[in-house]
């Protein structure tokens, strides 16, 4: 039986740690794989915001060898020497070897109104204006007399002039469909990226007598994209393929890049990703996200490129392999998992031996319980522990001890009631008996003794002797008559006539009758009744039990006194309550458990009826009476009676 009940409590138990348990376990895993993989990811993320960062330094870097070694070269005497001859032979001469020391695709010089006098990369042509973006860089040269280098757009024209035909064709890309890009009907690329320089040239007397400008190709070199692998990636490689990557691209056109194509090939001409044209093209923001790039997902940092006027020209671009960061992420949660589904097994192991545990002296307690239901109240709950379930095995026995007193006491208190129910039947029978029997020749002594004053000459009782005598007899003849009755009424058996009866009313009829009595007394009675819903009960009976408990409050103010009586709503036992308080004499302490037995009284000439008839009555009634009392403080009696009996 033990093992049933534990069995099932220890079901519930465990079911209840499981559920808790998977709650848990389930937010955790839950939080912790996006903790995890939003922490790789992010991570990663961030780092390429960083080697973006880095890029555009070896970006700018690059740009800004350029411009020095150009300004540097204005500074040298050839340049000038140069500009002051009509020569061309002579200053193609004394030119050349600039443009082959400082390693740039074209280099230019202009007058100081911005007309070329000479081309190194192509000498035969001169005399006119630089054409689209070279035109605006020597303009702003020319106006602030300052250096300047930027990146410029430069037309298929324009590279022509500069250096024939070979860098025309350097610039030169068919377009390649590219996964995830734009939809675009432009079949080629002719312009060309250049990373361009212009350099005022002063004479002896700081005046400005021309324009050296010069450029480096970006289309097809790859200096710059390899240079940040090496610095930033560090050529670092993952499953044979480049962990970092990093583009230039013209518009959205790869023009200088290290990402491959699935033959191995760098990735030249072919585009951006559609989202990242949006984003960095059309808006002109950078963007830091996971891209597709030609064909794979990279973790992607993007910023856009611009010439000297803030126009956006083209996007630089470093990317890092997601792939390995996805596997990083998927070993980071599968560790997670296993130690979280490892944990969670154990607690639901540990959860099912703890309620085991606890339920062991609960299930010594449930036993015990149905063993106290059966009424074996001797049994006591054994190998109690020492924490409060020890303390609620204690409390267990303690209230089973209570119990077991508590019944023994009930079970004597039944057999005094029960014998002294008995014993009230028997002497009611007796008394029945007795009043009848005596009832009769007491009335005719009674009868006798009133015949005989009526008919007493005064000439034989002169001084009235004899009609003392009788008067006397006739008293106490009465007394026993009236003894005799209270017996007839507590004996009686009979039921009541139950009807529809108003309590304040059968009080108003009780306190007529005894108008004259209580006047004589000299009581005062104060009145406070309620309106109460009326109950069923016998009136006679009712006003029975009312007249004795104020002939007994009459009795005990014999030198006069108040008398209160109420009447209200019991609303917690849905009863009628009546209540008697007299300013009486009041009853003993030790008196008040007896005062309700038959032929107890406290008075010298009382029978000790009175109340046992009231008790009788209120009993058949299903009512009940309770008194209150104080030794020269009065007495109050409260009755209850039901307001809907059946």
């Amino acid at each position: 039986m033990r093992l049933k009940i534990g069995a099932g409590l220890a079901a519930k138990f465990t079911l209840a740690f499981l559920v808790i348990v998977v709650i848990i376990g389930t937010a955790s895993i839950w939080v912790g794989v996006r903790l995890i993989g939003d922490g790789i990811i992010k991570q990663a993320q961030y780092k390429m915001t960083s080697d973006l960062r880095s890029a555009r330094e070896i970006y700018n870097d690059y740009l800004g060898d350029i411009k020095d070694l150009v300004r540097l070269s204005t500074e040298r005497i050839l340049v000038k020497q140069a500009l002051r001859t009509t020569d061309r032979k002579a200053r193609s001469s004394l030119l050349n070897s600039l443009i082959k020391n400082e390693n740039l695709d074209f280099l230019s010089v202009t007058d100081f109104q911005g007309k070329v006098v000479l081309r190194l990369g192509n000498p035969d042509l001169y005399g006119d204006q630089p054409g689209s973006g070279l035109a605006e860089i020597i303009k702003r040269t020319l106006k602030t007399e300052e250096p300047v280098a930027t990146t410029v757009i430069v037309g298929q024209s324009e590279l022509i002039k500069e250096g024939r035909r070979e860098l025309a064709d350097q610039a030169l890309f068919k377009i390649l469909e590219t996964p995830k890009a734009k939809t675009s009907t432009k079949q080629e690329e002719t312009d060309g990226m250049v990373l361009a320089v212009a350099v005022p040239i002063f004479s002896e007397e700081q005046a400005c007598i021309g324009i050296l400008y010069g450029g480096r190709l970006i289309n097809r070199d790859y200096t710059i994209v390899d240079k940040v692998k090496e610095i930033v990636f560090q050529n670092e490689q993952y499953k044979g393929k480049d962990i970092g990557t990093a583009t230039i691209f013209q518009g959205d056109l790869r023009i200088s890049t290290n990402v491959r194509t699935a033959g191995g090939e760098r990735a030249v001409g072919t585009r951006v990703a559609a989202n990242v044209y949006d984003q960095v093209l059309v808006k002109g923001e950078a963007y830091s996200d996971r891209a597709f790039v030609v064909n794979n997902w990279y973790l992607t940092a993007y910023e856009p490129i611009k010439d000297i006027n803030e126009r956006v020209i083209g996007i630089l671009y470093v990317g890092i392999l997601e792939e390995k960061y996805s596997d990083m992420r998927k070993r980071a949660i599968t560790t997670f998992l296993v130690i979280v589904l490892v944990g969670m097994g154990i607690a639901i192991v540990l959860s099912h031996f703890l309620a085991r545990t606890i339920l062991k002296p609960l299930n010594a307690m449930v036993y015990a319980s149905r063993q106290i239901a059966k009424g074996n109240l001797a049994y006591r709950v054994k190998d109690t522990t020492t924490d409060e379930l020890g303390e609620l095995g204690s409390a267990f026995n303690t209230m089973a001890s209570s119990l077991k007193e508590r019944d023994e006491q009930l079970k004597e208190y039944t057999r005094q009631q029960i014998m002294r129910s008995e014993r009230l039947t028997t002497l009611g029978e007796l008394a029945a008996g007795v009043a009848h029997e005596i009832n009769n020749p007491l009335a005719g002594v009674l009868n006798y003794v009133r015949l005989i004053k009526k008919r007493l000459d005064k000439r034989c009782d002169e001084d009235g002797e004899f009609r003392r005598y009788l008067d006397k007899v006739e008293r106490e003849t009465e007394r026993v008559s009236t003894i005799v009755r209270n017996l007839l009424d507590f004996a009686r058996q009979t039921a009541p006539n139950l009807k529809s009866v108003d309590v304040n009313l059968v009080i108003n009829d009780s306190l007529d009758l005894l108008e004259h009595r209580l006047r004589l007394a000299n009581i005062e009675i104060h009145k406070e009744m309620l309106t109460v819903p009326h109950i069923t009960a016998d009136f006679a009976q009712l006003q029975q039990v009312f007249m004795n408990i104020i002939i007994n409050a009459i009795e005990a103010m014999e030198k006069g006194g108040e008398l209160f009586i109420n009447t209200r709503i019991n609303t917690e036992y849905n009863m009628v309550e009546i209540e008697f308080t007299d300013t009486g004499v009041g009853i003993p302490q030790q008196a008040l458990t007896q005062i309700f037995d038959p032929f107890f009284t406290t008075k010298q000439r009382g029978t000790g009826l009175g109340l046992s008839v009231v008790f009788g009555i209120l009993s058949k009634h299903k009512g009940e009476i309770n008194v209150a009392s104080e030794i020269g403080k009065g007495a109050t009696f409260t009755i209850r009676l039901p307001i809907n009996q059946t």
